[in-house]
C-alpha cells in the first residue's frame, strides 16, 4: 500500500464513521505513521508503507471507528505551537481555544511581570501557552482532579515552562483566590446535563471536565464573585464559552460588577470567549 492509497483509505474510513473533518484527520494520521512532514508526504506519496506502518494505521483506524479521540490515540497533541501529553482523564484541547490564548496575549502586551491565574487548567494548554509566550509572566494553574493534574505537571516539564506552576484545588471553593492577578482565564466545564448535541468523542473524556449543571453555567455564576477581588485594578477575567452561551455569560459578568465586557469570536466566527475588565 502506497502513502497515497493509505491516505485515501483513511479518508474513506473516517467518513464512514461519521467523522466530519476527514481531510485534517487523515493528514494527521499519515504524518503520525510515516514520521514525515506534509511537504515530504507530497513528494513521496508513491512510497510503499512498511508492514509495521500498515499495522499501525489499521490500529488507529479501528480506534477512530469507535470514535475514540485521536488525541488519546496519539498520546499527545499540538496546541498553539506547543506539544501536550494527553490521555484518559484530561480534556482534549480544541483549536477553538487558541482564540482565548490570543486574546490573553493581546491583553498582556506591555504588562510588566504579569501574574496570571488559569482556573480548571486541565492539560495546561492555555496556561502553559501563555507562560511560553510571555516569559516574564508568572502563571498559576488550578486543577482539582488528580488524573488531569498529572498531565498538567507532565506538560509543564515537557514544555520547560519554568514560570508556570500547578495547584491542586477546587475552583468552586475559591482555590488560589488569595493572590492578586493581572489576568484570570478559565475554560471551565460548560455543557448542560442532558445535552445530546455533543460529539461521540466526549463519551471518552472526563465528565467532570465537560458538564456543569442543568444549564451549563455553574462555573460562570461562581467564578466572577469568587475571584473578582483577586484581580488587580484594570485586571481581566476571560472565559471560554460554549456555542450560544456568550450572551448569558456576559450578563452574569455584568451582574457581578464587571465592566468593559467583550465577546471574542473564534476562527469560525463563533463567539467563543467573553472577557471583562475590573474597575
Amino acid at each position: 500500500m502506497t502513502i497515497y492509497e493509505a491516505y485515501n483509505l483513511t479518508k474513506k474510513t473516517l467518513a464512514a464513521a461519521g467523522i466530519e473533518d476527514v481531510v485534517f484527520e487523515a493528514k494527521q494520521i499519515i504524518r503520525r505513521i510515516t514520521g514525515m512532514t506534509n511537504a515530504e508526504i507530497l513528494t513521496r506519496y508513491t512510497n510503499t508503507l512498511t508492514l509495521f506502518q500498515q499495522e499501525n494505521l489499521s490500529q488507529i483506524l479501528e480506534q477512530r471507528k469507535m470514535r475514540y479521540p485521536l488525541q488519546y490515540i496519539f498520546g499527545s497533541w499540538s496546541f498553539y505551537g506547543n506539544e501536550f501529553s494527553l490521555g484518559p482523564g484530561v480534556l482534549c484541547p480544541r483549536p477553538d481555544t487558541e482564540c482565548v490564548v490570543e486574546r490573553c496575549l493581546s491583553y498582556l502586551q506591555n504588562k510588566e511581570n504579569p501574574q496570571v491565574l488559569d482556573l480548571c487548567a486541565g492539560s495546561g494548554c492555555i496556561g502553559i501557552s501563555i507562560a511560553k509566550a510571555v516569559p516574564s509572566a508568572t502563571v498559576t494553574m488550578v486543577e482539582k482532579y488528580e488524573a488531569a493534574k498529572q498531565y498538567l505537571d507532565e506538560n509543564i516539564k515537557r514544555n520547560q515552562a519554568e514560570n508556570a506552576r500547578s495547584v491542586a484545588g477546587d475552583v468552586l471553593q475559591g482555590a488560589a483566590a488569595d493572590g492578586q492577578y493581572d489576568l484570570i482565564v478559565s475554560n471551565p466545564p460548560y455543557i448542560a446535563q442532558g445535552d445530546e448535541s455533543v460529539s461521540p468523542e466526549t463519551s471518552y473524556e472526563p465528565k467532570e471536565a465537560l458538564y456543569a449543571g442543568e444549564d451549563g453555567l455553574t462555573f460562570y455564576r461562581a467564578i466572577p464573585s469568587l475571584y473578582k477581588n483577586s484581580l488587580k485594578k484594570g485586571g481581566m477575567l476571560i472565559f471560554e464559552v460554549g456555542i450560544s452561551q456568550s450572551e448569558a455569560v456576559e450578563q452574569l459578568m455584568r451582574n457581578a460588577g464587571f465592566s468593559h465586557v467583550e465577546r471574542v469570536s473564534d476562527y469560525n466566527e463563533i463567539e467563543r470567549a467573553v472577557c471583562a475588565i475590573t474597575n
